[in-house]
């Protein structure tokens, strides 16, 4: 059968440019470096940004896992992995572990990353002042002067109307001590995930034209006063109804027939491989 495509879809000169700005933003972390963002038989909004990362990094031997929202099997997923083997031929895995390239939008795997990974996150908004400044210039100044007084009064503001900061998702994040960053629309539980991360963490904003990146054994700090500490989710000690997980980020679901609420775990994969450990005794699965 005649090639319809290049690997990986783009033509070499455009990998090349999107791993030039990717080389950037991996020597200056939590910086936004702009690019080029190509056009994709996907809309923007949709994980272009992520996965035109994806496309210029990826090679004949990697192994690609993509989730949406904790999820492998949704139509975002399903659709993003069909399109990275069909241009490129590679394998594709649900497991964490055998990954050497992850997509992800809106979650941190529950296993913890290892230095050979890259995880990949898409990002709609990668600009963490733009809610108080609509300027992009003046976004840009406020960077290179370090001036985040902004994203302090926004968090304080919370405090007082709430008394506690409502940044359920895309809490903002110091990076290095030098630039405030937004991680993408992850849950605040995921956010100390990026903490010393032994993974490579690519962020990439395909309308917004946005690449930003934390390399490995970097300093990321969630940002948060003295006297009002930074908190994840809290699921009050529950567990996972199908696996019996604690410690991890859960869905809160309904139950049609009883009427109650339970648990479960966001990342399915990870879940699913819970419930298999669990079903084997003596080496045998029952």
């Amino acid at each position: 059968m005649q090639k319809k495509y290049n690997f990986a879809f783009f033509d070499e000169g455009s990998k090349r440019e999107i791993r030039r700005a990717t080389f950037k933003a991996i020597s200056i972390p939590g910086y936004q470096v702009p690019f080029a963002s190509r056009e994709m038989p996907i809309a923007r909004g949709w994980g272009t940004g992520g996965l035109q990362l994806t496309l210029s990094l990826i090679g004949k031997n990697d192994i690609l896992k993509v989730i949406d929202q904790g999820s492998d099997e949704s139509v975002n997923a399903v659709n993003i992995k069909k399109l990275v083997s069909e241009t490129t031929g590679i394998s594709v895995t649900d497991e964490t572990e055998e990954a050497t390239i992850i997509q992800s939008r809106h979650r941190i795997p529950e296993v913890p990353l290892k230095k050979e990974q890259i995880l990949v996150l898409q990002v709609p908004l990668p600009e963490p002042l733009r809610l108080f400044e609509p300027s992009e210039l003046e976004t840009k100044k406020l960077h290179a002067e370090k001036e985040y007084s902004g994203a302090w009064v926004m968090l304080f503001e919370q405090i007082m109307k709430y008394s506690t900061t409502t940044t359920n998702a895309d809490h903002p994040v110091m990076v290095q001590g030098r630039y405030v960053m937004a991680p993408s629309p992850i849950p605040r539980f995921d956010n100390p995930k990026m903490n010393m991360s032994e993974a490579l963490i690519l962020l990439g904003a395909g309308r917004e034209k946005k690449i930003y990146a934390v390399p490995p054994y970097t300093d990321v700090v969630s940002l948060a006063f003295d006297d009002y500490p930074f908190e994840v989710e809290s699921f009050d000690n529950q567990c996972c109804k199908q696996c019996g997980s604690t410690g991890v980020f859960m869905d809160e679901l309904f139950d049609d027939e009883s009427g109650d609420t339970y648990y479960q775990c966001n990342d399915t994969s990870y879940c699913l491989a819970q419930v298999n450990k669990k079903s084997m005794i003596g080496g045998r699965r029952i």
